[in-house]
């Protein structure tokens, strides 16, 4: 794996590790919203709603759109698909080294058990 590719993955880990974050994700999977619509459905000030979408942004999860004064926010799911994908290559390297493991030590059991 790149070093991008893999900083891009910790970025996005980092990101989805916040359960504020994850929520305002939540609302970004149902559409587009405007950053103050977003902000008024969490219990922290603005300012910690904008830190929080920066970090998404970084992320590469959301997306923001301009319109005069209004900053439209769209979630990106590219990155989620990624991390997903690097999920599953885990879990299947994984489940395919435990399955052997169990098989040599049901070869080296006593014939007891």
């Amino acid at each position: 794996m790149s070093r991008t590719r893999a900083n891009r993955l910790d970025q996005v880990y980092g990101a989805i590790a916040n359960p504020t974050r994850r929520a305002m994700l939540g609302v970004l999977a149902t559409g587009e919203v405007k950053v103050g619509q977003l902000a008024r459905g969490f219990p922290v000030s603005f300012n910690a709603v904008s830190k929080h979408v920066k970090v998404l942004e970084r992320a590469g999860l959301v997306s923001r759109r301009i319109r005069g004064r209004e900053h439209w926010l769209r979630l990106r799911t590219g990155p989620l698909h990624e991390a997903a994908r690097w999920l599953v290559r885990q879990r299947t390297f994984w489940n395919s080294r435990l399955d052997a493991l169990e098989a040599v030590l049901r070869d080296d059991a006593p014939l007891g058990r």
